[in-house]
C-alpha cells in the first residue's frame, strides 16, 4: 500500500496540469470594452438597437470584445477606472482590466464607430491600417 501523501501529490500534480490546459485552451483577453450602463437609458438601447448585433463580428469588436458593467453597481474588482463614470453609456477601453480611454454617450453609429477607431488608434495597438487593407477591395 502506496504512502497518502504520495497519492495526494500525484493527485495535485494531475490537477495543476488540468487547470494549465484549460488556461491555454480559454481566450484571453487582455483589451476589453467596458460599457456602463443602466436601465431606462434611451441612448444605451438605441446603441443595443444599432450596434449591439455586430459590435463581436467586427475587427474592433474581436479586438476589444464587450463587457457591460451596470452603472449601480460596484465597479468589479478586476476594472480600474480613472475616475468615476457620470454619463450613460459610457464605454471604457481596459487594457489588462486598466482604463486607457473612454467615450461618453451615444450620438448614434458613426459617431461611434469614427470615435470607436480614434480611441484604438491612440490608446491601444490595434491596427487600423491592416485591417483597412484587408477591407480594400482590389482593382
Amino acid at each position: 500500500m502506496s504512502h497518502p501523501s504520495i497519492g495526494i501529490h500525484m493527485l495535485t500534480k494531475f490537477l495543476a496540469s488540468i487547470a494549465a490546459l484549460i488556461v491555454s485552451i480559454l481566450p484571453a483577453f487582455a483589451t476589453e470594452l467596458v460599457m456602463v450602463e443602466q436601465d431606462g437609458c434611451a441612448y444605451c438601447a438605441r446603441w443595443d438597437a444599432e450596434i449591439s448585433e455586430i459590435y463581436p463580428k467586427t475587427p474592433e469588436g474581436k479586438f476589444a470584445p464587450l463587457r457591460r458593467v451596470d452603472l449601480r453597481a460596484p465597479l468589479p474588482e478586476d476594472l480600474t477606472f480613472k475616475g468615476p463614470v457620470i454619463f450613460t453609456p459610457t464605454f471604457v477601453l481596459v487594457e489588462d482590466g486598466i482604463e486607457q480611454g473612454r467615450l461618453e454617450g451615444y450620438a448614434g453609429d458613426e459617431m461611434f464607430w469614427a470615435m470607436l477607431t480614434i480611441t484604438l488608434r491612440d490608446h491601444s495597438d490595434f491596427d487600423i491600417e491592416a485591417v483597412q487593407a484587408t477591407h480594400t477591395p482590389k482593382p
